[in-house]
């Protein structure tokens, strides 16, 4: 009895509450399903247009990367796109026989033109050094003189901001030449691009000092933004170090960037809350409203098969339900096109589309005012916009391990009775379309989702 009584105990103390616990983990681990509810009256103000940025790397020097691929990237309606290497890629700089600089701008100025034709206006990184006037020889040397750097930044912005400025594109109206961005540098605090320091004999705030000396000489310019860091992520003492400079050297800054990849798209809304924190500190309260910009971001900062899957597409997708939230006026998707062997692009190198590109292309109906979705689950997500007599709604099913396949019911309420066209297109650009009949001010429906599937749903009212 003795022993009975005796494992009976054993039992209440060790086994007992390990049972409670292994239930309350694995029902607290059990993934929510979706079961999508859009409202048409429960707007949320305009559908925001900040991830419509996008950024080109160097890839091929002596190469228009983006030449082959105007149309596809017209067809994303980007607002801006980033290129970085203007100086060494496009071999702008040259020195006379008595050392004096030389500036050419044709071969850069044919880049800038593709950009335009996109209908994106460029977003220039100031970089990298160019090597007659660096002080190794190098492409992310200090210069030998820093006025020759502060001249080749005024001379860049007169040029592409300048009034009187004709590119071999034509004439371009004050709209275009307006609002400009010039980064000083990119990923200063990565060997591969010079390891600047916040502090030392290589010190990236005295880059940017001498940037932004050349800026404020630019002369007959419209409006135009420069700022920085530009680091390989949002680092709290880079961001300090660089606005306690700022402060004490009276500087310009229009804008804070920064670069992000991550695996989790979770993430992007992490950093614009530690942004706000970094800021929150009295000292830094007037650069609270500044422009604050993810100029490059992604799932992985080195080239991963998986940008070229479903899975990143997926992945695509989540990112900007994510951070189209946060506070952010821009955020670059890095990157646009391959170089000859495949890296992070959204389209190949002889200019075939991949699946993000897909999935981008899914979100341009996405348009006017953004609709709230109630809903969503551990796995499924996604966003609604209402433009008109027309609905729109992007889904996306993000899930790594690829284990997760559900049907989703769809319920849009709030709508006119009538006859209405019903869209389904999945990445694929596969598309069924059927006519159906609304009533009681509400229509239901159902789409499988498969792992890593995106879809977009359109309803639009036929006119009678």
């Amino acid at each position: 009895m003795k022993r009975k009584i005796f494992f009976f105990i054993i039992f209440f103390i060790f086994f007992l509450p390990a049972f409670f616990l292994y239930f309350f983990y694995r029902s607290k681990a059990a993934p929510i399903k979706a079961n999508i509810v859009v409202d048409t009256q429960k707007t949320m103000g305009k559908f925001p247009d900040r991830f419509k940025a996008l950024a080109q790397g160097g890839e091929e020097k002596g190469v228009r990367m983006l030449e082959n691929v105007i149309d596809l990237v017209a067809g994303l309606y980007p607002q801006y796109i980033r290129i970085d290497h203007i100086y060494d890629f496009y071999d702008v700089v040259f020195l006379d026989n008595k050392g004096n600089i030389v500036l050419n701008w044709q071969k850069l100025d044919e880049t800038i033109c593709d950009i335009y034709n996109v209908g994106a206006k460029p977003f220039l990184v100031l970089g990298y050094m160019p090597e007659s006037l660096s002080e190794d020889g190098t492409l992310i040397g200090k210069p030998k003189r820093w006025k020759d750097w502060s001249f080749l930044v005024q001379k860049t912005i007169e040029r592409y901001s300048g009034k009187n400025t004709v590119l071999p594109c034509g004439p371009l109206s004050e709209f275009w030449k307006t609002n400009i961005y010039y980064e000083v540098w990119n990923e200063p605090d990565l060997e591969t691009f010079g390891k600047w320091y916040y502090t030392g004999k290589k010190n990236y705030n005295e880059l940017y000092f001498y940037a932004e000396k050349g800026a404020k000489k630019a002369q007959n310019v419209y409006p135009f933004k420069i700022g920085g860091p530009t680091t390989t992520a949002l680092y709290k003492n880079w961001i300090h170090r660089f606005l306690d400079f700022v402060l004490e050297n009276n500087l310009r800054l229009d804008f804070i960037s920064w670069h992000h990849y991550s695996k989790n798209p979770e993430d992007f809304i992490d950093d614009m809350i530690a942004l706000n924190k970094y800021l929150a500190y009295p000292k830094y309260y007037q650069f609270q409203k500044l422009e604050k910009i993810i100029s490059e971001w992604g799932y992985d900062s080195n080239p991963n098969p998986m940008a070229d899957t479903n899975l990143g597409a997926a992945y695509t997708i989540k990112a900007i339900r994510n951070f189209i939230d946060a506070n952010y006026k821009l955020a670059f998707l890095f990157e646009i096109k391959d170089g000859i062997n495949p890296s992070w692009g959204i389209i190949t190198n002889d200019g075939k589309p991949k699946p993000r590109y897909q999935a981008l292309k899914l979100l341009n109906d996405l348009s006017d005012m953004r609709l709230l979705v109630e809903g969503e689950g551990t796995y499924v997500s996604a966003l609604a916009s209402l433009s008109y007599n027309r609905i729109n709604l992007v889904l996306t099913n993000y899930d790594p391990e690829e284990k997760n396949t559900e049907m989703v019911p769809i319920l849009i309420k709030n709508l006119s009775d009538g006859e209405y066209y019903l869209k389904k297109t999945n990445l694929l650009l596969q598309e069924t379309q059927e006519k159906i009949t609304v009533k009681n001010n509400q229509f239901k429906t159902n789409i499988l989702m498969t792992p890593n599937s995106v879809w977009s749903i359109k309803l639009e009212k036929i006119n009678e």
